[in-house]
């Protein structure tokens, strides 16, 4: 049973836009929420870091931005995460134009809306009634009805919201689920580190959060890293409620952080996956018929490990959900409770929550 200070704290952070390149008003948003529940807030480029008494006891970090629009030129729109990557991928390889495709087909006749970066001031809202690739410069334009007066450079954000089909959470759920999670620790008594990074999505997050160590860190950090893990269906990500990784196509993982998980998820009966392992599996399967292996996947915490020089070491905790980069994005309630708990675990805060207080 999830916590409603939780679910209620979800729906207010999924209405804000954090539009990738564009996350400073949600920053804003999360820096109100966190210094309402005790936590010391500091910004940096790229990453809002908040503490508590004991900042180095345990650190998380989650990345903010979500996908979305940026206004390109007159009536000209394009997908903010190729934009601010300069149309290459999480791996640095060019935009296909299958996954530009993709994108296109993803995203047709969703509502939309206009903001002011830096305050999130509404601008207006509209309609993608169309989306194709451009020829000479090979990069996605939307066409988007409504917002024809809007600026070069404004944001646009999808039109969200949290809903509940059956025993599922649905929306744009990467990765405000597991931001708003590190937010609701500090409504329990969390005293360590919680980082929130911003354009994860166009593969830069990871310097911002470098930086940060390289400037603060110790000798040694131990970081857990929060995310959603995608699958192809409910059936697949039903298998279980949680996902862990040894491995991604940068770097290995920490050996004693990831044991850690895997003995918590033991003691509180939550069942897992390694998905470098499932990765692998289904790799072996498209070789045996002559097909192409998938990538084990580009994570903020490999990118992480490979560039800091045994800096900042880790694992990361995910949620298995459906629906990857839509709007109907949707986790099981069963695996975010089971993600809330293993953190709590990690954070030695006690599993059971205090039940708000209704007057």
């Amino acid at each position: 049973m999830l916590n409603p200070e939780f679910i209620d704290l979800l729906k207010r952070l999924i209405r804000a836009p954090s539009v990738v390149g564009a996350e400073h008003s949600f920053f804003r948003v999360l820096q109100r929420e966190l210094e309402e529940r005790g936590a010391k807030v500091t910004w940096y480029e790229g990453v809002l870091v908040a503490q508590g008494a004991n900042p180095f006891s345990a650190m998380f970090s989650a990345h903010i931005d979500r996908h979305g629009l940026v206004c390109t030129g007159p009536n000209e729109f394009q997908y903010a995460a190729f934009v601010s990557a300069n149309r290459t991928d999480l791996l640095n390889n060019s935009v296909s134009e299958q996954l530009m495709n993709k994108v296109t087909e993803r995203f047709n006749q969703e509502r939309v809306y206009a903001y002011e970066p830096w305050s999130g001031v509404y601008r207006g809202k509209g309609v993608i009634e169309n989306g194709y690739i451009c020829e000479f410069r090979n990069n996605l334009i939307f066409e988007v009805s409504g917002l024809e007066a809007v600026d070069a450079g404004t944001p646009v954000a999808f039109e969200d919201s949290l809903t509940t089909n059956g025993d599922r959470l649905e929306g744009q759920l990467d990765n405000v689920i597991t931001a708003a999670a590190l937010v609701h620790l500090f409504s329990l008594g969390f005293k360590g580190t919680a980082f929130f990074t911003a354009q994860e999505e166009s593969g830069k997050s990871w310097r911002y959060l470098l930086e940060w160590f390289r400037r603060f860190g110790g000798t040694t950090n131990r970081l857990f890293v929060v995310d959603t893990s995608p699958f192809p269906d409910t059936q697949a990500a039903d298998q279980q409620l949680l996902v862990l990784r040894e491995k991604d196509a940068n770097a290995s993982f920490n050996a004693d952080s990831t044991a850690l998980l895997e003995n918590l998820c033991g003691t509180h009966g939550v069942s897992f996956l390694y998905k470098d392992h499932y990765v692998e599996q289904q790799n072996q399967k498209l070789i045996e018929k002559g097909q192409s292996p998938h990538s084990l996947g580009s994570t903020e915490l490999g990118r992480i490990i490979a560039a800091s020089n045994g800096l900042v070491d880790g694992t990361t905790i995910q949620i298995p959900t459906t629906g990857y980069h839509t709007m109907q994005e949707s986790a099981s309630i069963a695996s975010v409770d089971a993600f809330l708990t293993i953190l709590k675990a990690v954070a030695n805060l006690p599993a059971q929550e205090p039940q708000p207080n209704h007057l």
